[in-house]
């Protein structure tokens, strides 16, 4: 095992289950026989194949060929919490008490959810290669193979309930915008409430869970969810639930440091949680602005039963939506937005 192999292998632990170190031996995207991954791994070559078999039911793309043997399709980078935390300012790692990475949970909001409230100032933070139960917007499912997206939560706790909590997802959304443009990810825009979007396809997407206390501190988790590299075949299966999905991969035409991506999301969100912290919403309108991918367009936006029908006319500082109407400009706190065809 080479120097390379050795780094890349040694983000997964060895009591990780089989399949997350079978994962790990393919993430650079070449062949390795049965008999080799047995061999480095300890075990049979019909555990590997089990494992193999194991991967591909959890969506990822694989190419098994006689005499050559198993090879990942649009591969990436182990997630590691020591790798990520290489990336990260110093600042940024001191108020982190903690950062794991787990090969397999139902949620990663789900389970920070359930931790006691982190100290003030100090964020909790927690990655999964794969989600059983992973979920988007309005309870909808978010799918991503092992290898295929970030998959990220972050808690954090205010010292009471922020006065514009509401808008806290579109400061976030701005914090994303920010890691990605570090990354030279070209044409990102923001579509309130909380989805990332290159063009008009879906990149990811943003979900807040906050709890508070009776007159004491709140404590927020930030999921973000951001494709890497679905697959032609899992892109397909979105876009036959009427979601047209984009990956990193596709948008950048290359390959991915999903660590250092990692390492973008939390510092500037870690800042943008400080940020917000002090000052609401008003250090991000900018860039949300000059995102935004609903302003300027026709839309429907549904509430409940009733659609209201207009074009969009960007947010204020409340993160409200802005609609001008046949019956003057409304504005909305929630709702589910879809963009019409120009008339």
């Amino acid at each position: 095992m080479n120097a390379t192999s050795e780094s890349r292998v040694g983000a997964i632990h060895a009591s990780s289950p089989l399949v997350a170190r079978v994962f790990a031996e393919l993430s650079d995207g070449q062949f390795h026989s049965g008999e080799d991954l047995a061999k480095a791994l300890g075990v049979t070559r019909s555990a590997v194949w089990k494992a193999a078999n194991a991967l591909r039911d959890l969506g990822t793309s694989m190419e098994a060929v006689r005499n050559r043997g198993y090879k990942l399709l649009g591969a990436s980078e182990p997630l590691a919490a020591a790798h990520i935390r290489e990336h990260l300012s110093p600042s940024v790692n001191e108020r982190l008490t903690r950062l794991d990475v787990a090969w397999m949970t139902a949620s990663t909001n789900s389970e920070l959810v359930e931790r006691p409230y982190p100290a003030q100032g100090r964020s909790e933070v927690l990655l999964a290669e794969f989600q059983t139960a992973g979920r988007g917007r309005r309870g909808r499912s978010w799918l991503a193979p092992p290898g295929g997206a970030v998959c990220l939560s972050l808690s954090w706790t205010f010292p009471e309930v922020p006065r514009d909590a509401g808008s806290l997802s579109l400061a976030v959304g701005v914090s994303v915008l920010r890691a990605l443009l570090a990354l030279n990810v070209p044409d990102v825009r923001l579509k309130w409430p909380n989805d990332i979007l290159v063009g008009d396809r879906k990149l990811g997407g943003i979900l807040i869970e906050l709890r508070a206390e009776a007159a004491g501190p709140a404590c927020v988790v930030v999921g973000i969810g951001l494709n890497v590299a679905l697959g032609s075949g899992l892109v397909e299966t979105i876009a036959a639930t009427g979601l047209r999905a984009t990956d990193l991969v596709t948008v950048t035409g290359g390959s991915v440091s999903r660590n250092a991506l990692a390492a973008q999301l939390i510092e500037n969100n870690v800042r943008g949680l400080l940020s917000f912290e002090q000052e609401g919403l008003k250090p991000f309108i900018e860039q949300w602005r000059n995102a935004d991918a609903l302003r300027g367009r026709p839309l429907d936006v549904s509430v409940g039963s009733e659609v209201v029908r207009g074009l969009g006319r960007g947010i204020d500082l409340s993160g409200a939506l802005l609609v001008e109407t046949r019956e003057g400009l409304q504005k909305f706190l929630s709702g589910e937005v879809t963009v019409r065809p120009a008339e």
